[in-house]
C-alpha cells in the first residue's frame, strides 16, 4: 500500500480548515453587526428579519389571467401580517418602475422616486410613522418571474431570521468565495512545498549515511523546532548505532591482536618439541588465551546487555576457587601462589564472571613477570578491594597511567599486545569501578581492584 502524502494531508487539511474558518467569520461578522459592534451603528435587530419577510413577500408573487403581476398573499405572510399588522412590503418592475398590486401604498407613495427604485439596496424608513426607529429596506431579488425589488418595511425580528440572512448572504459570495479558495490552494501548494523543503533535505542527507559516517548524523541547522525532536532521536540512535559498530570493530581487532601473540608463540613452540619445559608453556599459553577470549565475551556481553553487573557476588569463595583452579598451571611454570583474606565472607555488587575474568587476567600477567621460584598472591580485603601482587621488574611510574591504554606496549619485545589490561580497565567501568597498579613493597607490580557498592562482611 503507498505511503500517505505529507505534503497532500497538510494541503488537504488547510484547505479544509477554510470552510469552518469562514463559517466563524460570517457568524462572528453577523453578531456583532446584530449587537451593533464596531461594525454598522445603525444596524438593528430588526433588520435581520428583511430576508424571511421579503421570500415569503416573493412566494406571494402571482400572474393574474390579464398578465399583471400581483401580491396574493400566502398563508405564511398572512400570519406574519396577523402578527405584526405595520408590516408594509411593496414589489417594483426593475425596469418599468412599475408596482405590483397588492403592494403597500404607502411604500408606493414614498419609493416612486426613479432613483431610489434603480438603487439596488437601500435602507429607509417613512416620514412621520410612530413609533419611531421603524426599520424598512429595498433590494433586489430573483422571483420567478424574474429580478423585482422587493421592499418591506416594519418587520421585527425573529431567530429564525439568521438563518434566512445566512441563506441570503451565501448566495451573493458563492463566486467570491470560490475565487478566494481557489487562490487559496495555489498559494496553500507552494506555501506548503516550500515549508517541506527542509525534510527533503534531511531525506538527502541520510541517504548519505553508511556504516562508515554513523556518527556525523543529520545536520540540525534551519530544521524547523516542530521536526528537531524527530532528527534529535534520529541522531541519538544513529549514536547509539555507531558505539555499536565501534564496539564491534573493537572486539574484532581486540581479537585478532590479542590472540596473534600467544598463538605464533605456541606455533614457534611447538616447531621445536625437544624443548624441556614445552608442556608447561603450552598448558601456560592455552591458559591466557582461555584468559583473553573469555574476558572478551564478558566484556561483549555486558555491552550489549545480555548480563547485568548488579549480582550479590561473594568475593572471598569466588577468587579462592579462582586461585585454585590455576594451581597446575603455577605449579607447571615453576611459581607459587597464596590466597588471603582476613575475612570469611565479603559480599560485592557485580558479575561474578566478569570479576573472575579481570582477575584472571592479572594473575597471568603476574604469573609471567614473577621471577622462577617467586610466589604471587590474591588478596581480598574487607572494602571489596582485590589485589594481585607480583615480585617483578615492576611498572615505571610513567608508564602507569598508559598500561590499561589499548594495543600500549612498553617495547616491540614485550609480549602481548597490551590489550588485556584495557579490557580488564573496560570491565571495571561498566561495573562502575576502578582497576589501577602501585609498586610492590621490594619491588614488583601490585594491581588493585575496586568494586562499587557497600559490602557486606561475615567474620571468622
Amino acid at each position: 500500500m503507498k505511503a500517505p502524502s505529507l505534503l497532500y494531508r497538510l494541503f488537504f487539511y488547510n484547505l479544509m480548515a477554510q470552510f469552518p474558518a469562514s463559517a466563524v467569520a460570517w457568524l462572528t461578522v453577523t453578531l456583532l453587526m446584530f449587537f451593533g459592534v464596531a461594525i454598522d451603528f445603525n444596524l438593528e435587530p430588526d433588520d435581520f428579519a428583511y430576508h424571511r419577510i421579503s421570500e415569503l413577500v416573493v412566494d406571494s408573487l402571482v400572474k393574474g389571467h390579464d398578465g399583471e403581476l400581483r401580491i396574493s398573499p400566502t398563508k405564511n405572510l398572512q400570519q406574519q401580517i396577523a402578527l405584526n399588522p405595520r408590516l408594509k412590503y411593496a414589489v417594483f418592475d426593475p425596469k418599468s418602475g412599475e408596482a405590483a398590486q397588492g403592494s403597500s401604498q404607502e411604500l408606493l407613495g414614498a419609493l416612486r422616486d426613479p432613483s431610489i427604485v434603480r438603487t439596488h439596496y437601500v435602507d429607509f424608513s417613512l416620514p412621520g410613522d410612530a413609533p419611531p426607529g421603524a426599520r424598512g429596506t429595498k433590494s433586489r431579488k430573483l422571483t420567478p418571474f424574474g429580478f423585482m425589488y422587493v421592499a418591506a418595511y416594519g418587520y421585527r425580528f425573529a431567530w429564525s431570521d439568521l438563518f434566512y440572512t445566512l441563506r441570503s448572504d451565501i448566495s451573493p459570495v458563492t463566486l467570491h468565495f470560490a475565487s478566494g479558495f481557489a487562490a487559496a490552494a495555489i498559494v496553500t501548494w507552494f506555501a506548503v512545498q516550500r515549508a517541506l523543503a527542509p525534510i527533503h533535505e534531511l531525506a538527502a542527507q541520510a541517504e548519505r549515511i553508511d556504516m562508515d559516517s554513523l556518527g556525523q548524523g543529520i545536520r540540525a541547522e534551519n530544521v524547523p523546532s516542530e521536526i528537531r525532536p524527530l532528527v534529535n532521536a534520529v541522531n541519538q540512535a544513529l549514536e547509539r548505532l555507531d558505539a555499536a559498530a565501534k564496539r564491534m570493530r573493537r572486539f574484532t581487532a581486540n581479537a585478532a591482536h590479542e590472540l596473534r601473540t600467544p598463538v605464533a608463540i605456541m606455533r614457534a613452540r611447538l616447531e621445536d618439541p625437544d624443548e624441556a619445559n614445552l608442556r608447561a608453556d603450552l598448558v601456560r599459553d592455552a591458559s591466557q588465551i582461555q584468559s583473553i577470549v573469555e574476558q572478551m565475551l564478558i566484556a561483549a556481553r555486558l555491552t550489549e546487555n545480555q548480563t547485568t553487573v548488579d549480582d550479590r557476588v561473594e568475593l572471598v569463595g569466588a577468587i579462592r576457587q579462582l586461585v585454585s583452579d590455576y594451581m597446575p598451571l603455577v605449579v607447571d611454570c615453576g611459581r607459587r601462589i597464596e590466597f588471603e583474606s582476613r575475612e570469611a565472607q565479603i559480599f560485592a555488587l557485580g558479575n561474578r564472571r566478569a570479576i573472575e575474568c579481570v582477575v584472571g587476567n592479572l594473575i597471568d600477567n603476574a604469573l609471567r613477570a614473577e621471577p622462577p621460584g617467586g610466589t604471587v598472591l590474591v588478596r581480598v580485603d574487607a572494602d571489596a578491594t582485590i589485589d594481585v601482587i607480583d615480585h617483578g621488574e615492576g611498572v615505571a611510574p610513567q608508564d602507569k597511567a598508559r598500561i590499561f591504554e589499548p594495543f600500549w606496549r612498553k617495547s616491540e619485545a614485550t609480549p602481548g599486545t597490551g590489550l588485556g589490561l584495557s579490557i580488564a580497565k573496560e570491565l571495571m567501568d561498566m561495573h562502575g569501578g576502578r582497576i589501577w597498579v602501585e609498586e610492590t613493597p621490594g619491588g614488583g607490580a601490585t594491581f588493585r581492584i575496586s568494586l562499587p557498592g557497600p559490602s557486606t562482611v561475615t567474620g571468622n
